[in-house]
């Protein structure tokens, strides 16, 4: 059976890194370990890493995606929860067999990961991402 190992990240979705740099790195003191463009993603990332986790801050660079539906419609703020697996394909098969609404059947691969995404209306309202690193 497949587990649940830590929370990975949070990810913020925000209009503008450096603005939002303002209360996390300027405020809050934490250092940010590197930004860099996701294209699969189409998003830049800075990635805050907080104990064995992280934060992301994540700024669309295209209008059709996800993340820019979701600034569109509710403006900057938690996007979503990511919890780090330990065997994302076993994971994704037993959610499905559980009967639990997946956005994503299957992983996509990505250098260094596997990842998923649970529908928000199986969590209670939370987009959930499922990640493995390989």
């Amino acid at each position: 059976m497949a587990k649940v190992c830590k929370i990975n990240h949070v990810a913020i979705a925000v209009p503008d890194i450096d603005g939002a740099l303002g209360f996390w790195r300027d405020g809050l003191g934490l250092e940010v370990h590197h930004v860099e463009e996701v294209p699969s993603q189409k998003a830049v990332v800075a990635f805050i890493p907080v104990g064995e986790s992280e934060v992301e801050l994540v700024k669309p660079t295209a209008d059709d995606t996800g993340t820019a539906k979701f600034l569109a419609e509710r403006g900057p703020g938690m996007h979503h929860l990511c919890l780090e697996v330990d065997d994302i394909d076993a994971m994704l098969v037993e959610l499905k067999a559980k009967g639990v609404r997946l956005i994503n059947e299957t992983a996509l691969e990505l250098p260094g990961r596997k990842m998923a995404f649970i529908h928000p209306k199986a969590a209670g309202g939370v987009l959930v991402e499922l990640y493995q690193l390989t």
